[in-house]
């Protein structure tokens, strides 16, 4: 190894500037998503639209979709910085309609402008660090992201509470959109003289995109999108409606994600096909279950919104701490052991809150059992990142990078949406609370198809 090599840093002169923008970026979205959360309880009553609790989340995730195609073949073709600057606009335009919002179909739109910046914005960040780090120090940005959390989750649960308990919801929105404008002023600045071209320009001239041209490529992110909120709006019809529909979405979802994925990867093959998958199914569990467990504590226990978010808190700086240790040992631990710690993690957490839905009693063992959902995501995601830039190339860093993404937020919106309609359909007593633990607790078991096949990123 060369002494150049041996003294590369993300905070060294010449990457502190992208390292910092980017860190404020996800310091942001951290905010946002942890606020969100927290404070969806009160704003689908004080919108009236309860039955649409679990679109305010699948929606946002879906529209991701869209916008992660769109960056990452930009991303392939002009390098992502403008990309970067158009998701960040969008994002302050969807924080802006939720935080004004009269109603909740007004309140959705918002949130699914949101959506397209959060996805275009997570890819292009994907690529510019495939631009500016080499291999070695991507484990170390990821980790940077990672600790971006750290303070978001020690206060953003709890302040976005107080703030909806003591002033209104619609400052979770409008709070962050402000800060969100100074931050880009701060991020263009940053960027403004950092070259993000590709590495390898031959390999970037010879790339051929999987799925068709950009245009066709758009058409089935938008299919995905649309057959993903489908699936949640299902929720609003009656059961012996809302399930065909919901199904019928699925199937038409299924076939037009395929061109947007690695071959192989609804088949779990090893390697790049398994990594993508493992994180849809991942995520889809993780944030389908901690969607219920704000409105778990406030509906069953009468938990102030303030003192809800203590678990998303709690979560949140396992998953920083967590995902430190894997920048650090990662590569050490290798893939397989990572899976087999993080996956009984997560079963933990979603197996004590399913106790608790269940019981209705030991409020405080969800609290701190859904830690350990966040130290077991903590590990695997960085991984899963770090995994999937092993198995690209400059001409395809965009592709495989937005394909990442593509999982991440389909499985979750997917997974989200029929947890809503579990819960609104499939009471178990007076509650649909353990349905949709037992629900994501399946999910988990079958995340371990693609998670023994992720390889070690060789080409």
């Amino acid at each position: 190894m060369s002494a150049t090599q041996v003294a590369a840093s993300i905070w060294d002169r010449q990457r502190l500037g992208i390292t910092v923008g980017s860190v404020v970026l996800i310091f942001l979205a951290a905010i946002e998503a942890l606020a969100v959360t927290t404070v969806m309880p009160i704003v689908s009553v004080d919108l009236d639209g309860e039955a649409l609790f679990a679109v305010a989340f699948s929606g946002t995730l879906a529209t991701g979709v869209i916008g992660m195609v769109a960056a990452g073949a930009w991303s392939d073709r002009t390098g992502p910085r403008v990309p970067l600057y158009t998701a960040v606009v969008l994002f302050i335009i969807g924080l802006v309609v939720s935080g004004f919002a009269p109603d909740m179909y007004t309140f959705i739109v918002g949130r699914l402008i949101q959506g397209l910046g959060a996805g275009g914005q997570t890819v292009a960040l994907y690529v510019v660090v495939a631009r500016v780090y080499p291999p070695e120090l991507h484990g170390r940005i990821f980790a940077a992201y990672a600790a971006a959390w750290v303070v978001p989750s020690m206060i953003g649960p709890f302040l976005a509470g107080a703030v909806a308990e003591f002033l209104h919801w619609r400052w979770a929105f409008l709070g962050v959109a402000v800060l969100t404008v100074l931050a880009f002023v701060l991020v263009m600045a940053r960027l403004r003289n950092v070259s993000l071209s590709s590495s390898d320009p031959a390999d970037e001239a010879a790339q051929t995109p999987r799925g068709g041209s950009i245009g066709v490529r758009m058409l089935r992110a938008v299919i995905v999108a649309v057959a993903a909120v489908a699936v949640g709006f299902a929720a609003e019809a009656r059961p012996a409606i809302g399930w065909p529909i919901a199904l019928g979405a699925l199937v038409v979802l299924g076939f037009a994600i395929l061109p947007l994925l690695p071959p192989g990867a609804l088949r779990a093959r090893r390697g790049l096909p398994s990594v993508i998958l493992m994180r849809g199914l991942a995520a889809g569990a993780f944030f389908a279950a901690e969607a219920y467990v704000p409105k778990l504590l406030m509906d069953r226990f009468e938990f102030s919104p303030t003192f809800a978010g203590l678990a998303l808190t709690i979560a949140a700086l396992a998953w920083s701490s967590a995902s430190a240790l894997q920048g650090r040992y990662g590569d050490r631990l290798g893939s397989t052991r990572i899976v087999v710690i993080s996956v009984p993690l997560l079963l933990v957490a979603v197996l004590s809150i399913l106790v608790v839905s269940v019981t209705g009693a030991m409020p405080w063992l969800a609290v701190i059992g859904w830690g350990f959902a966040g130290a077991g995501m903590g590990l695997l995601y960085p991984k899963l990142t770090v995994l999937t830039l092993a198995y690209s190339t400059s001409a395809n860093e965009g592709f495989n990078s937005s394909a990442l993404s593509i999982s991440d937020s389909t499985g979750s919106a997917v997974t989200i949406a029929l947890a809503g309609l579990l819960f609104l359909a499939l009471p178990f007593g007076a509650s649909g609370f353990p349905v949709v633990y037992v629900f994501t607790a399946v999910l988990l078991l079958v995340a371990l198809i693609p998670g023994l096949r992720l390889g070690d990123g060789s080409r």
